[in-house]
């Protein structure tokens, strides 16, 4: 009698678990292609289970992230719970995403891998409101340009973004034409200015408006850089294209490249490159046991486990100091130059840069 009611009392507990399982609440990642895997799921599931937040369960939404306005619809609609946020998306346009997060807590006893973030990425101005971050450091890279070294010697590489302006490199070229800021910010550092220069003017309304001017420096510039160009990439660059042997790349592309047998390198100009930093971030809706699950699903990801990840598998800059190794930091202790880092741009600056940049892709074609 004893030996089935404990035969019973275990197939209800089975049932239970079952049932509490596929009844488990989800809890909703909104990232970009290729940074949460199914292993990384699997992971983070058992984690929640064994820190007794069975009922969660992780599910990345569809579709990936695409931009900040696709990612300030999806949050305003209440589709993500948890957000994979590129930095300077936060404060754009008046802060219309940051009113849609909450602080972190750095001091969350869930939150145990934060103390080993590189402490330059944790206190960034545009991820702070009011002396609270809205974001946790993950990881990070350069819209920089890669060159073909099955073609090119290191001798023959440029060493100054004014570089690509040479005749050369005409029709040797690739850009991205789906986020053209970073485009802007090469023929600004070419012309000798901050980056972002254009973001700070958006206090002169009519010296910022005359940058569209057919004969100002920046147009004038913008059309030779396009001119040069041969593949406008969207989403990613083909780098199996015979034609280009510098390709601009967020990184993540030229090491899948490399991986399948490139031999891609970043040029390293002496005016650097234009960084960015992707960020792990809580929906402002998010409370209770379920933002506890959500600090356990962000502690997994800035471990040393994925960190890793981050620098080997998606050739990125690792946030933390768990990571074996950060060659790109190591090479370049100023990678992550404040002043380098992408903007959180002002409406007005982004329609300018826009129109500077479809008047340069006309006059290119």
């Amino acid at each position: 009698m004893k030996a089935l009611l404990e035969k019973t009392l275990l197939t209800l507990s089975f049932i239970l678990v079952c049932t509490l399982q596929a009844q488990a609440e989800p809890l909703r990642v909104f990232t970009w292609d290729g940074y949460v895997t199914e292993p990384d799921i699997k992971a983070v599931n058992q984690l929640l289970s064994q820190q007794g937040y069975g009922e969660f369960k992780v599910e990345v939404i569809a579709p990936f992230a695409e931009g900040p306005e696709q990612m300030f619809k999806v949050l305003r609609n209440n589709k993500a719970d948890i957000s994979f946020l590129t930095l300077n998306y936060i404060k754009m346009q008046n802060d219309k995403i940051a009113n849609l997060l909450q602080p972190i807590n750095p001091k969350s006893p869930r939150l145990s891998n934060y103390s080993k973030l590189s402490s330059r990425l944790t206190q960034i101005p545009m991820g702070i409101k009011a002396g609270k971050p809205l974001y946790i450091p993950w990881g990070g890279g350069a819209y920089g340009i890669w060159a073909n070294m099955d073609k090119l010697s290191a001798d023959e590489l440029p060493t100054s973004v004014n570089d690509l302006w040479d005749k050369k490199w005409k029709g040797k070229l690739g850009l991205s034409s789906g986020q053209i800021q970073p485009n802007i910010a090469i023929a600004s550092l070419a012309m000798g200015n901050a980056p972002f220069y254009l973001n700070d003017m958006t206090k002169d309304r009519k010296g910022l408006k005359d940058q569209f001017k057919s004969d100002s420096e920046i147009q004038v510039k913008m059309n030779g850089l396009y001119g040069q160009v041969s593949q406008f990439w969207t989403s990613s660059p083909d780098f199996s294209d015979p034609n280009v042997v510098l390709l601009a790349s967020y990184g993540i592309a030229a090491s899948a490249a490399n991986k399948a047998g490139g031999n891609w390198q970043l040029v390293k100009f002496k005016e650097g490159s234009s960084a960015w930093l992707d960020t792990i971030n809580f929906y402002k809706k998010v409370t209770g046991r379920k933002l506890e699950a959500a600090e356990i699903f962000a502690n997994y990801f800035i471990g040393k486990k994925v960190q890793n990840t981050v620098v080997n598998e998606l050739g990125m800059v690792a946030s933390s100091t768990l990571a074996d190794s950060n060659p790109l930091i190591d090479e370049n202790p100023n990678f992550f130059d404040v002043k380098l880092f992408w903007p959180p741009y002002k409406k007005s600056a982004d329609n300018i840069m826009l129109k500077v940049s479809n008047s340069a892709m006309k006059n290119a074609k």
